[in-house]
């Protein structure tokens, strides 16, 4: 006799309370156990000893839990997945919370380490159970009954089902296609759930945009609430804000590539949702800006921002692998395994998504990096005879004109890129990755970075522009000797987000590994050294200390000097006497010419002779006696020993004013007077007449203060401000104040 599905199946039992048999089905809730099954909490980040050993006693129970439960028959199994709330909150709890591969996490202990992959592996175990129809020919349910229970009692639904993908798809591939393939044969109403939720996943780029202040799909139609605040742009935003929106961007773009990878036939449902050009607009707009808010950041937390880097480019090449996977799904792959008759269709659908992403050339160069366009286009000339070249010109021509200005290095593309993913498949054992992974080792050959954006420099990249590469390097990666950068930058053709990548993905080439990471620059002596080649105006002067060992530092002073006053500037003639002798070399400045005996100067021109008189006979006419050629002068009294006569005492103060007066009058050898003796006489001469007026000078000399640049003294500090407060008494300050006090009198009709 044939064994009935579980679904039909009837047992007897005993009634507890009668004591009677009755007959029930196999499927009934007094058939589950009362067990409750306690929440999963992640583990401890700080590895606190208390915190630990709590973790450990709460993953134990969830671990005992899961291990009775898998050990229960088929049919009791069946009851208590059904019927046991607790358990399916468990399950929850454990997908939720616990660490992806691509989380922060400090390095477990041991023993967090061990009940964390036996806990693993036991969820595993019981969602893959849970999603078998036909344990073996007599335990077994039918398809239909199957795909009810899974549906109606939320056993899985897409949310669990994106989890599943994430969490256990590296390592148990195969297990994972099988068990998620069979949840869609038998309940194909998870087709319609995910259609359902592709808003809700291309909201989220959209939510992305939005929250970076980036111009999205809508975004024109809805205005901005005025209680709402203006949004950052991920340049302006806070490093802990950009460093959420990057691990929210990480976390959504491996979700999806991770379920496309293992269930492919979603693909058709993604694209009837235009997410393919959704995707691309959205990587245009939000990739370049994150890329430039975290290069700019150079002076920040540069351990953070190496980390944000590398998810950003473990976030590009997912969104690339995604667009790959749903465009070889609907299209290269029924072009591969259709007639030729049935293939027009494919290619058409192929040739109106590139269409679509002609404008996107940030996207499409990214992506004919790692698979190039040209290939395609190539496999869909070899299957159709009838294929459009117009439009294929067209497509291939835009991919060529979203890499002008970009070298396209395709000789020298990593081959690493073009790898397969490496999985590992061990049976139901599941490859458990420690959750203290570090971001650096994600997925060691997946987390390539794209390329494409940056532009490679030639090999003769040299000077400044060299010094600048290698400073882009060392602001993200401080602790790496420019020797080490500089042969990175070498070896991948002067491209340092190439170089960045690679260091911080440990994916680099084996002659660089070998190498030092201190290891510091060797400068290059130059051929024409400067010193030797410099010339300009100071060059060998008196204090050119590059041609001369020493130089005279009493002539060398720092600051402002003390000067003497212009008098004594004025009467130094030391710069006469320097030029003398200059001048005695051409003869020009002569004190005496010793004339030669025989010789006459007479012949010679005098210029400075005055002969107006000459022709004037002066005393040849004069009758002189000889008396008056031998007579001597009167005696005369000194005047020091006369008497002073009444009126004499007058004549001398007259005579002394005229003297005064006559020293005060400029000498005619003074052609130029002293300015500072100038201002002095000007300013005595004033204040004199100021006296004689009776006006009071109440200023101070203190205000004047001491020459610019000397520093002041406190009275003329004090000085100034006394004069700043009072400058209102005098003048024309207090004219409004005098208007009003006449006007209050009377005196002025208002």
């Amino acid at each position: 006799m044939p064994a009935l599905p579980l679904d039909q199946l009837q047992i007897t039992h005993k009634d507890p309370k009668t004591g009677k048999q009755r007959t029930s089905p196999a499927l009934h809730p007094e058939q589950k156990a009362d067990r409750y099954f306690v929440l999963y909490k992640p583990p401890p980040k700080d590895n606190i000893p208390a915190l630990v050993e709590e973790y450990l006693e709460r993953a134990t129970f969830v671990v005992n839990d899961l291990d009775w439960l898998l050990a229960l028959p088929h049919d009791k199994f069946w009851c208590q997945v059904i019927f046991d709330e607790t358990l399916q909150k468990c399950l929850d709890s454990y997908l939720h919370h616990v660490p992806r591969k691509f989380d922060e996490w400090v390095a477990p202990t041991p023993e967090v380490a061990d009940i964390q992959k036996h806990l693993h592996r036991s969820v595993f175990l019981t969602f893959l159970r849970m999603s078998t129809h036909k344990e073996s020919k007599d335990h077994f349910i039918s398809p239909a009954a199957f795909g009810e229970i899974l549906y109606n009692n939320f056993l899985f639904d897409i949310p669990k089902i994106l989890d599943l993908c994430v969490l256990f798809g590296k390592g148990n591939a195969p297990l994972l296609q099988k068990m998620i393939g069979n949840i869609f044969i038998q309940q194909p109403s998870y087709y319609n759930d995910l259609d359902e939720t592709m808003p809700t996943i291309l909201q989220v780029f959209s939510n992305i945009l939005q929250h970076c202040g980036l111009q999205g799909e809508g975004a024109s139609s809805m205005p901005q609430k005025l209680e709402e605040k203006g949004r950052l742009t991920p340049s302006d935003m806070p490093l802990l804000e950009l460093k959420d929106v990057v691990l929210y961007l990480c976390d959504t773009c491996t979700t999806l590539w991770a379920f496309l990878d293992i269930f492919p036939l979603a693909c058709q449902t993604f694209q009837k949702h235009d997410f393919c050009y959704r995707l691309a607009s959205f990587y245009e707009v939000a990739i370049p800006e994150m890329e430039s808010a975290i290069k700019k950041r150079r002076l920040e937390d540069s351990k953070l921002l190496s980390d944000l880097w590398q998810r950003l480019s473990h976030s590009k090449k997912k969104l690339m692998d995604v667009f790959h996977i749903i465009l070889n799904q609907i299209c290269l792959l029924p072009i591969l395994e259709s007639s030729c008759d049935n293939i027009q269709g494919f290619v058409e659908e192929f040739l109106q998504i590139f269409s679509s992403l002609l404008q996107e050339k940030r996207f499409l160069r990214d992506y004919d990096t790692l698979f190039p366009v040209a290939g395609d286009i190539s496999l869909l000339q070899q299957a159709s005879s009838v294929l459009d070249e117009t439009r294929t010109a067209y497509i291939l021509q835009a991919v060529e004109s979203a890499w002008e200005g970009v070298d396209r290095r395709k000789d020298t593309k990593d081959t690493s890129m073009a790898e397969d993913h490496n999985w590992d498949s061990n049976g139901v054992m599941v490859t458990v990755e420690p959750a203290s992974q570090g971001p650096s080792q994600l997925e060691n050959s997946e987390e390539e970075k794209c390329m494409g954006a940056a532009a490679a420099l030639g090999p003769s990249v040299s000077g400044v522009e060299l010094d600048s590469l290698i400073s882009q390097v060392k602001d993200l990666l401080p602790d790496l000797g420019e020797g080490f950068i500089l042969a990175c930058l070498e070896h991948y053709h002067y491209d340092p987000e190439q170089v960045i990548n690679n260091i911080l993905e440990e994916r680099l080439a084996p002659t660089l590994s070998q190498l030092d990471r201190s290891l510091d620059r060797q400068v290059k002596p130059d051929p024409t050294p400067l010193l030797t080649s410099r010339h300009n105006v100071f060059q060998n002067d008196e204090f050119d200390v590059f041609s001369r060992d020493s130089v005279d530092l009493s002539r060398v002073h720092k600051g402002r000097r003390k000067e003497g006053n212009t008098r004594s500037l004025l009467n130094d003639k030391s710069a006469v006497v320097a030029q003398r002798q200059r001048y005695e070399q051409y003869s020009v400045v002569v004190e005496e010419v010793v004339l030669q005996p025989g010789d006459y100067p007479g012949d010679d021109y005098e210029d400075e002779y005055d002969d107006t008189y000459d022709g004037n006979q002066v005393g040849a006419n004069d009758a002189d006696s000889d008396d008056e050629l031998i007579s001597r002068r009167p005696f005369t009294i000194p005047q020091v020993l006369r008497s002073k006569a009444p009126g004499e005492g007058q004549e001398e103060e007259e005579d002394e004013e005229e003297e005064e007066a006559e020293n005060e009058a400029p000498k005619p050898d003074h052609f130029v007077q002293d300015p500072a003796v100038l201002r002095e006489k000007a300013e005595a001469r004033r204040m004199a007449f100021l006296a004689r007026k009776g006006y009071r000078h109440d200023s101070s000399t203190a205000v004047a203060g001491s020459p610019r640049g000397h520093g002041q003294s406190r009275e003329t500090t004090q000085e100034r401000r006394k004069k700043e407060a009072s400058k209102a008494t005098r003048a024309n300050h207090n004219r409004r104040t005098m208007a009003d006090r006449k006007r209050n009198k009377g005196m002025i009709p208002s």
